[in-house]
């Protein structure tokens, strides 16, 4: 199983996180699960919206199948897994919504992030909404305008949210179809992106090659690939950020995100609290 982007998982969470506020009529606690579910955290360590997880059916267009997620977003198994032993001892009462965030604060821990208390009582989804979801995904073919337009469609800020929120690619992978692009044709012209840095384009050249299986997945962190950490920042600076949507926060010029992602290659503290405490 490969992992989902987790770009779409935050961004997603966040994107939920105030849909949710607009429609849920209750008030979000730390402790909304203690009495009818005390072990809910650890069933989900055994195995965003949760409308992603609704299947396509008569009256559902599935937002799997949005061109962000589709063929990309991944795990929908896991999640399926984790929802049917909470069933098993806590009937119909963890929402799917709660069940990914919890997910994505303990992949986070895992991967040697930061840890955090999550604030639960989410309702699920009952339909889903595709257009939107093409809309407020951010593409890795988006230029820095086209990001920042999506984050602030949804309420965020388009500098340090949007940069900080783009470190969750600091783990995770994508697909050759997402990037190769940039190795051989970029924007029509005929040659490499020329953000991109050379040893790093023959080393991506070499698992994607021209014409070659657009499925073919490769690290977004070709440093720490495996670890929550800040080498995302590092890579950009380089000139080796695998997608454009990565390497345009820094090499778009005057831009106000190159600061910011100077400030969190030095300072990986001041990464994990632009995400914890927008």
């Amino acid at each position: 199983m490969h992992s989902p982007s987790p770009l779409v998982v935050i961004f997603g969470l966040a994107y939920g996180i105030l849909i949710g506020g607009w429609f849920a009529n209750g008030q979000l606690s730390s402790t909304f699960y203690d009495q009818t579910c005390p072990y809910a955290s650890c069933i989900i360590r055994e195995g965003c919206d949760g409308s992603i997880l609704l299947d396509n059916s008569p009256t559902i267009q599935s937002e799997k199948e949005a061109i962000a997620n589709n063929n990309s977003a991944r795990g929908f198994d896991v999640v399926d897994t984790m929802k049917a032993k909470l069933e098993s001892i806590c009937p119909a009462t963890v929402s799917c919504a709660d069940i990914l965030t919890i997910a994505a604060q303990q992949s986070v821990s895992l991967a040697e992030g930061p840890s955090w208390t999550n604030l639960l009582g989410r309702r699920d989804s009952t339909t889903a909404n595709r257009t939107l979801a093409n809309l407020n995904i951010p593409s890795p073919f988006d230029t820095l305008d086209g990001l920042k337009f999506k984050f602030t469609n949804v309420g965020l800020n388009n500098n340090t949210d949007l940069v900080a929120l783009s470190g969750a690619h600091t783990f995770g992978r994508a697909q050759c179809r997402t990037f190769s692009n940039r190795l051989y044709d970029f924007n029509n012209t005929g040659l490499p992106d020329p953000t991109l840095n050379t040893t790093y384009l023959q080393t991506l050249r070499q698992i994607c090659p021209q014409g070659g299986n657009g499925s073919v997945i490769t690290n977004l962190d070709f440093t720490t690939p495996n670890a929550f950490d800040n080498n995302y920042f590092s890579n950009l600076l380089s000139n080796e950020g695998l997608l454009q949507s990565d390497q345009e926060l820094f090499s778009t010029a005057g831009a106000d995100t190159v600061d910011i992602v100077n400030n969190f290659s030095a300072n990986q503290s001041a990464f994990f609290e632009a995400l914890w405490n927008p």
